[in-house]
């Protein structure tokens, strides 16, 4: 009868043993495997070919594993308010109240004896991180004037970025040459990026922002204004040097023509007087008698022996061709 009962109790122990003995290791994922508390292997999910699988070891509690998350990571740093520094000292100090965000991994599958040595879990390391970074971003945003927060200035006109994203930008990159190096050798994390999720100023220097916003936006329109009245002056100047300049053409143009309408018609003149010169003289006399009497305001009192009229009761008679 006890023999009957051991047979099955002694295969239920052998599956249970085999079971403990047997684990997997997902793609994402590290497993940080130690035997009686000594570290004997880790294992890296995304190697397919020695990592993620199927695994085999001695039984639960000789062998533990332990799993670790080998994607990005990200925690929110608690809500801050810092002063910010005017170096110029023209303004006072500005409270600003910040709200960040960390993301960070671990490092690699090297790294990951140093992360559970110095830290052990994900929870664990946000408390390690959390005052680090704060006590970092606060003393940088407190080296920062309240402009870089606020002036919708444009600082890279190559790419349009604003005072405020250039500043964030160089604010995200102090943090993280400051602060990736030590994590790296101390904890075996990797700090992918830092940045400001948002930053609100309280309702007290509001009135003042708004009033700074709104010179910057004056002193942005003045800019445009003269901008485009300079603009104006060179197309006016432009459009009268090439009016002057049409104009000399045509001015040019009329005096080459009327040149060339002398010369045709001393030409003609010259024909005419070759051909009948007292009829040609008589004609002159005329034209100069119709100056005189073809204005009708002017009145003359000329007595009819006149050389001028001697022509109009004696003309000249044309010469006969011959034929």
């Amino acid at each position: 009868m006890k023999k009957y009962i051991l047979t099955p109790l002694a295969i239920v122990t052998i599956i249970t043993l085999a079971r403990w003995s047997m684990y997997t290791v997902d793609a994402a994922e590290y497993a940080y495997v130690t035997v009686l508390g000594e570290h004997r292997v880790t294992y890296d999910g995304s190697d397919s070919a020695n990592g993620a699988g199927l695994k085999f070891g001695w039984p639960w509690p000789i062998q533990q594993v332990q799993r670790l998350d080998r994607r990005l990571q990200q925690f929110d740093l608690p809500a801050q308010d810092q002063l910010t520094y005017d170096p110029a000292g023209k303004a006072i100090d500005k409270l600003l109240s910040l709200e960040a965000y960390v993301c960070w991994r671990i490092i690699d599958r090297d790294g990951v004896d140093l992360f559970v040595r110095r830290i052990g879990t994900a929870d664990r390391a946000r408390t390690i991180l959390e005052p680090l970074v704060s006590s970092r971003l606060g003393a940088a945003v407190g080296e920062m004037p309240m402009d870089d927060f606020i002036s919708t200035t444009i600082a890279d006109p190559v790419d349009g970025r604003t005072r405020v994203d250039v500043a964030l930008d160089k604010l995200r990159q102090r943090l993280l040459v400051a602060l990736r190096g030590p994590a790296r050798d101390e904890y075996g994390i990797d700090l992918v990026d830092i940045r400001l999720r948002r930053f609100n100023h309280p309702g007290d220097v509001r009135g003042s922002i708004f009033s700074r916003i709104k010179a910057e936006r004056n002193a942005e329109a003045t800019k445009y204004i003269a901008d485009g009245e300079r603009q104006a002056a060179n197309k006016k100047n432009e459009a009268d040097a090439d009016i002057r300049e049409q104009l000399a053409k045509a001015k040019s143009e009329e005096e080459r023509i009327k040149a060339e309408a002398d010369v045709e018609a001393m030409k003609i003149r010259n024909h005419a007087y070759s051909q009948d010169r007292e009829f040609y003289e008589f004609l002159k006399k005329m034209e100069k008698l119709q100056n005189i009497l073809g204005d009708s305001k002017t009145m003359l009192l000329l007595s009819t022996h006149r050389p001028a009229f001697e022509s109009l009761f004696t003309p000249p008679r044309p010469k006969q061709r011959l034929p």
